[in-house]
């Protein structure tokens, strides 16, 4: 029996940047009620708060709910009645200017820009600088068009590794890319929750959408961390079912 059950967002637990469905968050709420649950993604706090923090219903216990915005490069936790900040690992505005400008140079480079976009493509998110190809607000149908097979975003990771040496670049979500420090991934950030929290990564299992080399969930398997690559919510929904009935 696992301890903790952490899951990717995006893909995984809901579709991209939209909120849990009422069925994700009573299928949560009962596996809170039999272990500790860790959601980390490459979105950051604002994002988790509209897609999982308000969609949960009263019954869940937010005491076992671990929130890990950025990759893992920040940790939330409920008391008090209020989500608290148990830490933030931020760029300096050096590092961050040096990862926009590479950006801009391996996008011409490239040669991916899209003819239409909704809302700004690059996020600084303090501990993660993130491209969204056709931009932040994009509606789902033009973002899993865009690249289903990650080819378009494996030639700009790769361009990006070339200019930004000592940083972490993962593909993540449908359009996305996440920049973050060196050896930052969700592997290591699994491993501090596991120091705060107290549970060993092998009490825990991880599930994503994204288990593939290059892929922002394969960290936690090439670490040898239990993990279950699924293809969307829908088959996360069923495997938190199972996953309910064997620990009850």
């Amino acid at each position: 029996m696992k301890q903790l059950v952490a899951f990717d967002l995006d893909g995984t637990l809901a579709e991209s940047k939209q909120q849990l469905t009422e069925a994700m968050g009573e299928a949560l709420a009962d596996l809170l009620g039999v272990a500790h649950v860790a959601i980390i993604s490459g979105g950051d706090w604002p994002q988790f708060e509209k897609q999982v923090a308000t969609r949960l219903p009263e019954r869940a216990d937010l005491s076992r709910l671990w929130m890990m915005p950025t990759s893992g490069t920040k940790l939330y936790t409920y008391g008090d009645g209020r989500w608290n900040t148990v830490y933030a690992d931020l760029f300096d505005d050096d590092t961050k200017a040096k990862i926009l400008e590479a950006f801009d140079a391996a996008l011409e480079a490239t040669g991916f820009v899209p003819e239409q976009t909704w809302g700004e493509r690059i996020e600084d998110r303090g501990s993660q600088i993130t491209f969204s190809a056709l931009g932040q607000q994009a509606p789902i149908d033009a973002k899993e068009h865009w690249d289903p097979k990650f080819e378009k975003r494996k030639i700009i990771q790769a361009d990006l590794k070339q200019r930004l040496p000592g940083l972490s670049i993962n593909m993540g979500g449908a359009t996305s890319i996440d920049v973050t420090k060196e050896g930052v991934d969700k592997a290591t950030g699994l491993a501090k929750l596991a120091d705060i929290s107290g549970i060993a990564t092998d009490a825990m299992l991880f599930i994503g959408d994204a288990i593939f080399p290059g892929g922002n969930d394969y960290a936690p398997k090439a670490a040898g961390m239990d993990t279950v690559k699924i293809r969307d919510p829908q088959e996360t929904l069923a495997v938190i079912e199972a996953i309910v009935a064997c620990q009850k």
